[in-house]
């Protein structure tokens, strides 16, 4: 089965452009979690007792409801970096030493997501990433540097990523193009970061790749924010987790948007979808597919995937050409594997990343590429329009 297409929105709640799948697999571990999640008493305390329970303490700064109001002058409106189903996230100045807040534009600069008060769903979504980022610590994932948790003030302050989302780079109008070394190395970066979650024992499945949630630096190095929708693998002789259907349209993966079983096999699914909007600067759902809103990329791109003669019909007219063919054509056979119907067929990140890292090894040196091939890459069958601006979403 496919999935629902249309505009990129979450599968979960309304009331943030998300809705919840009818299917909730009774008993399952989620509602479970979900129901502990519930409680009312949300203190500061709690999420050093999420910490504690793991055997592990944490070195979040828990900062108070003042603090974050002066660190972001009032969360005034030009402090604003995004808005998503969670909240809002704005920029803030702290002291990198004592994390007192300080005059803007001296210190340390730190986003801070602040959690719409009547968003339940943000709320449990908050409790998750304190429990996974207060305890996960690599290169390739956003830091968190602390909270705020004061009465129905609830708020998380992370490192500053100066470029902004992956999303605005490809899809933003007028924003600076990336190049096909820059592209293929934030690929290595996503992959990076999943095999190192997938890799923990408690083999975190991400849940909710897309390219608003990977974040870049101010050299371009990718990492991966919002952990609200992540959860524990399965364990032992399992082969999946069941949970409520959420995610992303055009970037979950069919079998668990149809059945709600949850696997590793599902992040390798969506990394295929970024990987493929590298490729071809397309999003994943919209307007500027040869289909329309109603056709996916994956959809659309998937019969030139296969055939080496035709994969550089997909590629982004706006990289005119400067591309290697064969990386092109090995990413792109990488894209297909990843985007397999049956996830037994798609190959563990550890070797996505490996395939990565020897592409990106083999250095071949970025070339104009010839007349004839420069008119199969310019997307002659599917024409690149500009697609409207759109904030930064959670």
């Amino acid at each position: 089965m496919g999935v629902c297409l249309g505009k990129p929105a979450k599968l979960a709640h309304a009331s943030s452009g998300q809705f919840l799948d009818n299917k909730r697999p009774t008993g399952s571990s989620e509602q479970n979690q979900a129901t502990s999640l519930s409680q009312p008493n949300h203190s500061g305390s709690l999420c050093t007792a999420l910490l504690a329970s793991k055997g592990l303490s944490s070195n979040l700064k828990s900062f108070t409801f003042g603090d974050l109001k002066n660190a972001t002058r009032n969360f005034r409106s030009d402090s604003l970096l995004g808005e998503g189903g969670f909240g809002y996230v704005f920029k803030g100045w702290i002291d990198e030493h004592t994390f007192a807040p300080s005059r803007p534009g001296s210190g340390m600069v730190v986003a801070v997501k602040k959690l719409k008060p009547e968003s339940f769903q943000g709320h449990r979504e908050w409790l998750t990433e304190v429990n996974y980022l207060g305890l996960l610590h690599h290169e390739n994932l956003v830091k968190l540097i602390g909270y705020c948790s004061e009465s129905d003030h609830k708020l998380l302050v992370y490192e500053y990523m100066p470029k902004g989302s992956l999303e605005n780079h490809l899809f933003r109008k007028g924003a600076q193009l990336m190049s096909w070394a820059t592209r293929m190395r934030i690929a290595v970066d996503v992959a990076r970061g999943l095999s190192f979650l997938h890799s923990l024992d408690a083999n975190v499945i991400y849940r909710d790749l897309k390219a608003s949630n990977v974040l870049l630096d101010a050299e371009f190095n990718a990492k991966l924010s919002d952990f609200g929708l992540a959860r524990e693998g399965p364990k032992g002789d399992k082969t999946h987790v069941s949970t409520r259907v959420v995610g992303t349209r055009g970037y979950a993966a069919p079998e668990y948007v149809a059945t709600g079983h949850l696997t590793p096999k599902s992040d390798v699914y969506s990394f295929g979808v970024v990987l493929l909007e590298l490729l071809s600067g397309k999003r994943a759902t919209g307007d500027d597919n040869a289909g329309g809103a109603e056709e996916s990329l994956v959809d659309w791109a998937k019969p030139f995937l296969s055939d080496n003669r035709k994969v550089l019909r997909i590629m982004d007219s706006r990289l005119g050409g400067q591309y290697s063919k064969k990386g092109a054509q090995a990413a792109a056979a990488l894209a297909l594997r990843c985007l397999h119907t049956d996830p037994k067929y798609r190959p563990p990140m550890t070797e996505v990343l490996a395939a990565l890292e020897q592409l990106q090894a083999s250095r071949e040196v970025p070339k104009i590429l010839a007349p004839a091939d420069r008119e199969i890459s310019m997307n002659e069958f599917s024409p690149h329009t500009t697609v409207r601006d759109v904030r930064q979403s959670r």
